[in-house]
């Protein structure tokens, strides 16, 4: 797959423009398909904040613009009601791109699924979003045991017969039983991220009592504890 040449350094710049011109392509169709203009584009972005002016975007579409920077990507997809990746790879409408200099082009989909980690390369690392995803399905699974739990004893509590209650009480037992194995696990998780050095995700209100207060302040931007 990987192809040395010669003349790499000149490949680079050829890489980048590429690049470049596949993003500024996905803006122009997807602007024109929302019926909008250049500067209604221009608009949206300094409604979000990160003003990109209409000469900006009209000379990115045109190819005359020699930067792309991080953030107008984020900002335009934002506007376009997209993703970043969705602008970076547009699939379905450019059928092959080049994902690193003095590579072979490859489909649109394949490399969108390596960008996002859905194809997983071998001598890549995840970090954490392995344990983030994680933590997620043990949140929705607490809850949705905690929602039960309560559904349940409400149920025996109002039920007309021996054996509807029975039936509520059981369930009820299961779903606490199930409620209090989610909360070791998470309560276990988060003792992990936090031993290597990371903060684990923010707990819904419904579960703070999974661990102690002084663990549930998340660092903001600044890397202070917000309260």
């Amino acid at each position: 797959m990987t192809q040395l040449a010669s003349d790499d350094e000149e490949d680079v710049p050829e890489w980048a423009d590429r690049v470049k011109a596949t993003v500024a392509g996905e803006v122009r169709r997807r602007r024109r398909a929302m019926g909008w203009s250049a500067q209604d584009l221009a608009d949206r972005s300094a409604q979000l904040g990160h003003p990109i002016p209409r000469n900006v975007i009209a000379n990115m579409e045109s190819g005359r613009r020699a930067t792309l920077p991080l953030v107008d990507v984020m900002v335009l997809a934002a506007a376009l009601e997209t993703y970043p990746v969705c602008l970076i790879f547009p699939v379905g409408y450019v059928e092959r791109v080049q994902e690193l200099p003095f590579q072979e082009l490859v489909p649109t989909w394949e490399a969108l699924q390596r960008f996002t980690g859905e194809e997983e390369v071998a001598t890549h690392d995840f970090g954490l979003v392995p344990d983030f995803d994680y933590h997620a399905s043990l949140v929705r699974g607490a809850l949705a045991s905690a929602e039960e739990s309560e559904s349940s004893r409400f149920a025996a509590k109002t039920a007309t017969s021996r054996a509807q209650r029975e039936e509520a009480e059981r369930k009820h037992n299961e779903s606490e039983d199930r409620l209090i194995a989610a909360k070791s696990q998470l309560r276990s998780l988060r003792h992990e991220i936090r031993e290597s050095g990371a903060v684990p995700p923010s707990l819904p209100h419904a579960l703070q009592d999974v661990e102690p207060p002084e663990h549930t302040a998340l660092p903001s931007s600044d890397g202070r504890p917000e309260r």
